[in-house]
């Protein structure tokens, strides 16, 4: 038991209340001379017929005289003030690290969770369609709520529910039979494929019966016919190969790449499910379910031409992920445009009743702007991700060049691991439903809340190890209760958050909380590193033990980073 742990069991035994409940009412203070955990003392004064400055005077006395642990209590006006003894503190947190050296301090894994499949869905890209930095937004937001997850001991599933099927692929169809070149297509695919798409809206508009020729490709499409197939079934396979290259680049994989066409042939006994439940009722044509009574327009299951659309899709993608995973819960990474369709299917689900009704969850995110940022892409107005990447790497590089990095055949390396955290970082340092004005000078800023700051932290405190030339076993040995000085008494209370930071993160589905608590981390290290000497402590013993936390920084540093999905690099 950790000494946070110590001092609300026993405020729970002074209080003869629930350590469950105390721990729900203790609070951090917001600066260190008021102690390290207090108890405001409001809510007890109903119950006690007296002013809360006067309760936290007698319960400062009741507890003080148990307190072994505790370096001072303390009441200030309506708080109790406790002070840990930062020897015995510091003792605690090293020998949890030693106890847990893969897991954050204090972490505790519910066993339950073992059995407990969590679906995660995101990235979600169009087939023969660019993979632009909107893409990037639940791309890398999803995988950090999926490593959150599987951090917390759940069964992850990854889902890459790729946007291949509805009437755009009749248009798509109907463009390559027409202009097509063949050669670009084995070429750049993506890029001919979307040349293709956009002039058939372009001359659609004078035309319009282009898109029933469209429409009647894809529902050839439906039926399997062979031409409109194979077709379907090429655009479908070069994209992926376009989009793997990427995927491989951000280190990002799944489990399923199961998009909306693997739901096709499933859908009509869903359709007839709801039929027979008397859901469906006809609206200007369309087969509707009406939600009225959640205060949504109706749902639309069927168009008036008998076709589907994306609900139908979701819908039906429920009913198999429920059969076939059993899921604790189903989590969409999806802007937060789609929020009234997500509504509308969770809506649909609760109708019908299906087991798994309240076990979706829809996880929405803002834009990235560029507004008037210098970048210059290869598809005019819309940025792909990989131009981003690749700009955002060409610039680490002259900054490394300009600082006179000395490693010269490790600089490409080290410029990509750099420059793909910092354009991982600039989606998950906000909250998740802000939108994002970009700056290249903020989000490079090697002194300020970035990737290339938390990363530069980490290299230093290797290169301090490697000097100093001490072993894992010398520093398992270090004297730890040393470590009372303020600025290593702050680290190591912030390396104590990041275990409820990462349980925070996950309960909201907002990496940002665990961001933070890193950022306040890298900081409180940084005065440290600058305040006290570490390898040239007169005392021997001191200085192993500044070794020791400069050694549970780093390692804790990189576990945090990993589960946000960026990849430490040792020299900078």
């Amino acid at each position: 038991m950790n000494l946070k742990d110590q001092t609300i069991d026993l405020i729970s035994r002074v209080l003869k209340m629930d350590p469950v409940a105390v721990s729900e009412i203790v609070e951090t203070p917001p600066q260190p001379e008021l102690g390290d955990l207090a108890l405001p003392c409001f809510r007890f004064a109903k119950q006690e017929h007296k002013a809360p400055p006067l309760i936290a005077q007698d319960l400062a006395r009741q507890i003080s005289a148990q307190a072994n642990h505790l370096a001072k209590v303390e009441a200030k006006g309506p708080y109790v003030n406790f002070f840990y003894d930062r020897a015995a503190y510091a003792s605690s947190i090293f020998q949890a690290a030693q106890a847990q050296p893969d897991r954050f301090i204090g972490h505790l894994c519910d066993p339950a969770r073992a059995d407990q499949v969590v679906l995660v869905e995101y990235s979600s890209p169009n087939i023969a369609k660019p993979f632009h930095v909107g893409h990037g937004f639940s791309t890398i937001l999803g995988d950090a709520i999926a490593k959150l997850y599987a951090y917390q001991g759940y069964i992850v599933k990854r889902l890459n529910h790729l946007g291949d099927y509805g009437t755009q692929f009749g248009r798509l169809i109907y463009a390559w039979l027409a202009w097509g070149d063949e050669k670009a297509l084995e070429e750049e695919p993506i890029k001919e494929l979307t040349r293709v798409y956009v002039k058939f809206h372009q001359l659609a508009e004078d035309k319009p019966e282009m898109y029933d020729a469209a429409r009647d490709h894809f529902r050839r499409l439906e039926l399997g016919e062979e031409l409109e197939y194979k077709l379907w079934e090429r655009f479908r396979k070069l994209s992926l190969q376009e989009f793997a290259r990427i995927y491989d680049r951000l280190n990002i994989a799944f489990d399923s790449y199961n998009g909306e066409s693997f739901y096709s042939d499933k859908m009509p006994a869903v359709v007839d499910l709801l039929r027979a439940q008397g859901l469906l009722v006809e609206s200007q044509g369309a087969q509707v379910v009406m939600l009225d009574e959640y205060h949504l327009t109706p749902c639309i299951i069927l168009k008036s031409d008998g076709s589907s659309i994306y609900a139908t899709r979701d819908i039906t993608a429920i009913f198999y992920r429920a059969k076939t995973w059993d899921y604790y819960r189903n989590v969409y990474i999806v802007g937060k445009e789609q929020t009234h369709h997500f509504q509308q299917v969770f809506a649909v689900l609760d109708k019908l009743g299906h087991p798994k009704a309240g076990k979706n969850y829809h996880v929405a995110f803002g834009r990235l702007s560029f507004g008037d940022q210098d970048f210059s892409t290869r598809s005019g107005k819309v940025i792909l991700l990989e131009d981003f990447l690749d700009e955002t790497v060409k610039r680490v590089s002259e900054i490394m060049d300009e600082g006179g990095f000395d490693l010269a055949d490790q600089k490409d390396a080290i410029a990509e691991a750099i420059g793909v955290a910092a354009v991982k970082f600039i989606y998950l340092r906000a909250g998740r439903e802000h939108d994002i004005a970009f700056s290249w000078d903020e989000m490079l800023d090697f002194a300020g809340d970035t990737a290339p700051y938390l990363l530069y932290a980490y290299a230093r405190a290797q290169s301090v190890l490697r000097k100093a030339g001490v072993t894992q076993e010398e520093l398992a040995q270090a004297k730890t209760e040393l470590l009372t000085e303020d600025t290593e008494f702050q680290v190591l209370k912030s390396l104590a958050q990041l275990e409820q930071a990462s349980i925070d993160a996950v309960e909201a589905y907002e990496p940002s909380i665990l961001t933070r608590q890193i950022i306040s981390l890298v900081r409180d290290y940084s005065r440290f590193y600058q305040s006290v000497s570490i390898l040239r402590a007169e005392d021997p013993d001191l200085r192993l033990a500044r070794l020791a936390l400069c050694s549970l920084f780093a390692s804790q540093l990189k576990l945090a980073l990993s589960l946000l999905g960026i990849e430490v690099v040792e020299r900078m």
